[in-house]
C-alpha cells in the first residue's frame, strides 16, 4: 500500500492524530511521528522553529527507508510539510493541509502568542492544561507551551512560505480549512491557493480548529479521494 504521513499541529502530538490513522489504515499504510518536544520526546536544545521540524520528518523518512511519501498536515503540520517539500522535493509526493495557517507577520503572531501563557491557560482552562500535561509528559507542557509562542513570534518576523517560495512547490497540494475555524481564515488558504502551482482549495462546512471537532468519516473520504489520484 502507499505510504502516507501525518504530521500533527502546534502543542499537539501523534497521539493526536491515532483515530484518523485507524481509518485511513485499510488503503495506505500510514505514519505519523511526534516533532521534537513534542508527545514526550525531549525538548530539543535548539529553540522550537519550523526547520527544525522539518528535520525531524527527514530524519523519520530516512530512517523507515521512505524515498517518497505523502503528507496530510494538520494545522503546524502542514506548512512543515510545505517547508519540507520547498526544501526536498524529492521526498514528498502530494500535500493535503487541513488548518494551516499562512498568513504570519508580527501582528498576526502577537494574537497567537496571547493565547500561549502557560499560568493563564492552567487558571481559565484548567481542563486543557490537564490534557497538554498528560499529552507531553514527560516534559513540561508549560515549556512546551513557551517554546511554541516563541516559534510563533519568530515565524512572524521571519514566514517560510511566501509567495516566492510557494510559487516554486511543483506538487500537487490541496489546501484546506473550515468555515468556522477561528484561527484560520478562509482569506489567507485562498492566498496559499493563489500562488501554488498545482493546488485545490477546499473548505469544509460546519467545521472549527480543533483537530477534534473535525468530522473525521469526512475527512477520511477526502484524503483517500485526493492521495488515491496517484495510484491511477
Amino acid at each position: 500500500m502507499p505510504d502516507l504521513l501525518l504530521l500533527h499541529g502546534a502543542l499537539g502530538a501523534a497521539s493526536t492524530l491515532y483515530p484518523l490513522q485507524q481509518l485511513l489504515a485499510a488503503d495506505h499504510t500510514v505514519h505519523t511521528l511526534d516533532f521534537s518536544g513534542h508527545g514526550g520526546k525531549a525538548l530539543p536544545q535548539a529553540p522550537f522553529r519550523i526547520e527544525l521540524f522539518a528535520e525531524d520528518v527527514l530524519r523519520y523518512l530516512d530512517q523507515h527507508q521512505l524515498q517518497q511519501v505523502a503528507i496530510f498536515g494538520y494545522s503546524m503540520g502542514g506548512y512543515v510539510a510545505l517547508y519540507l517539500a520547498l526544501r526536498h522535493p524529492d521526498r514528498v509526493s502530494r500535500i493535503f493541509t487541513l488548518a494551516t495557517k499562512f498568513a504570519w507577520s508580527a501582528e498576526t503572531a502577537a494574537k497567537e502568542v496571547k493565547m500561549l501563557q502557560p499560568e493563564k491557560v492552567q487558571e481559565k482552562v484548567p481542563a486543557f492544561a490537564a490534557v497538554l500535561a498528560n499529552r507531553h509528559q514527560p516534559q513540561d507542557w508549560q515549556e512546551v507551551m513557551r517554546r511554541t509562542a516563541d516559534m510563533m513570534q519568530h515565524l512572524g518576523s521571519q514566514p517560510l512560505l511566501t509567495e516566492e517560495t510557494l510559487s516554486r512547490l511543483a506538487i500537487p497540494v490541496r489546501v484546506s480549512v473550515g468555515d468556522r475555524d477561528n484561527m484560520v481564515s478562509l482569506q489567507e488558504t485562498a492566498w496559499a491557493y493563489e500562488h501554488l502551482p498545482d493546488a485545490e482549495l477546499q473548505v469544509f462546512p460546519g467545521t472549527q480548529h480543533p483537530l477534534e471537532k473535525v468530522d473525521l468519516g469526512q475527512l477520511q473520504h477526502e484524503i483517500r479521494q485526493f492521495f488515491g489520484r496517484a495510484a491511477v
